[in-house]
């Protein structure tokens, strides 16, 4: 008969897991609050309102306005594709529990053995790729109203649909495609899960800080340095001009 203490080690591994992304989510927000542009979301955030505002004031650049947009529905309907096939592979690999699941508790030191555990985890992971598939979906969706709104020019335009409104909408499809890739991200520690609890908190510690890599933008004051700073000439050109 198995019981809930069973799966005790797994589900505080889960556990543990979830509350170290929670609180590297809290320190972000934290900083955000302080300073809109500390990561690199709220200089995306930025980068697409002046963008709408430059296109809506300029009718030239509606060419301009259509590639742009062609290309970010292009990405987010590759990535719904991909989410999609992700699910059926998945709904394909809990069919197989029995015969899947003693192979991949090979390295599993502590956790529970048993079928039912693993098809629990394969649900996890199925329910974070059809996250991912709603994202990129409404992504898409939020998109092509924006391919319309865009093209408006901004004195015959309604107040809906003004620079900022549509700026507005644009960014909602921007946070939308972010949470998709989230829910990508999020996949690795739960692929790692299906090997035990270890693998999984190994791999969420090792998430967050690749995250923070990924959405830390440099202060001011580094990128202001970094630009004044002369560049020094290769070892080739020291060599060349020491001869």
């Amino acid at each position: 008969m198995v019981t809930f203490a069973d799966f005790e080690i797994d589900f505080m591994a889960f556990a543990v897991s979830a509350a170290i992304v929670a609180a590297y989510y809290g320190f972000l927000n934290m900083k955000v609050r302080a300073n809109p542009t500390y990561t690199i979301h709220g200089v995306n955030a930025l980068a697409r309102t002046l963008w709408v505002e430059h296109i809506m004031r300029n009718s030239s650049k509606d060419i301009m306005a259509v590639q742009t947009m062609r290309n970010f529905i292009m990405g987010s309907s590759l990535m719904a594709s991909t989410a999609a096939l992700l699910i059926i592979g998945t709904l394909t690999l809990s069919g197989q529990a029995e015969h899947i699941a003693p192979n991949w508790h090979v390295l599993n030191l502590e956790g529970s053995f048993a079928t039912e555990i693993w098809i629990v985890k394969v649900m996890f992971l199925l329910l974070d790729f059809i996250v991912a598939f709603f994202a990129f979906a409404m992504s898409v969706r939020l998109a092509n109203h924006v391919v319309f709104m865009v093209n408006v020019p901004e004195h015959d335009a309604h107040h809906n649909l003004s620079p900022k409104a549509v700026a507005r909408r644009l960014h909602r499809a921007g946070n939308m495609f972010a949470i998709g890739m989230r829910a990508f991200f999020f996949a690795v520690p739960l692929v790692f899960w299906l090997f035990g609890p270890y693998f999984l908190l190994i791999s969420s510690i090792g998430l967050v800080v690749a995250l923070y890599q990924l959405d830390h933008i440099e202060p001011e004051d580094a990128l202001v340095e970094s630009d004044t700073q002369p560049a020094l000439p290769s070892q080739a050109m020291q060599a060349k001009y020491a001869k």
